[in-house]
């Protein structure tokens, strides 16, 4: 029965030019043999490990997407439209966003602009929805089905009311 296992390096002697089963003594050193650590070797002229990038990222990884200018922002703010707010209704019911009264649901969408969703497509409930903003097409398939979209006051709106009151206070 063996008692003591001999280290490898006491093994591999002797086998070849003391590369201990790494091949070439060149392949056994750094990163450089595996063409660098991770994701480098991943850049603009990435050609060796594009394969690999797109099983990891998909197309859309290499070049340019969208407006680049500094100036232009994104339109960041968030949209819904009714048809999206009916078809979830009971979702939000669920997660506490609306609640079932006698006048219909009230819809908790305070960040949201609502959108009137196609020509065609009318509410089917009443439905009383707090919103930043709404469409003109929104706010008028809702009240024509009994309902109401109220809208909160947008920060730039907010901003202008304090300039105001400061002005009327110094005059």
């Amino acid at each position: 029965m063996k008692t003591k296992k001999r280290k490898k390096s006491r093994r591999m002697r002797g086998h070849g030019r003391g590369t201990h089963g790494w091949g070439e003594r060149k392949k056994h050193k750094k990163s450089g043999h595996r063409g660098g650590v991770g994701m480098s070797g991943s850049g603009k002229r990435a050609d060796h490990k594009k394969t690999l990038i797109t099983k990891l990222y998909g197309h859309k990884y290499f070049g340019k997407q969208g407006v680049t200018s500094r100036k232009t922002q994104k339109d960041k703010r968030k949209r819904i439209n009714l048809r999206d707010i009916e078809s979830n209704l009971e979702r939000y019911i669920k997660n506490r966003i609306a609640k079932k009264t006698g006048k219909g649901f009230e819809i908790n969408l305070e960040d949201y602009k609502i959108l009137g969703s196609s020509k065609k497509y009318m509410p089917k409930n009443k439905l009383i929805i707090k919103a930043k903003e709404a469409s003109g097409s929104a706010l008028e398939k809702v009240k024509k089905a009994g309902g109401e979209i109220i809208l909160g006051k947008s920060k730039k709106e907010n901003g202008g009311e304090k300039a105001n009151s400061q002005e009327n206070q110094e005059k």
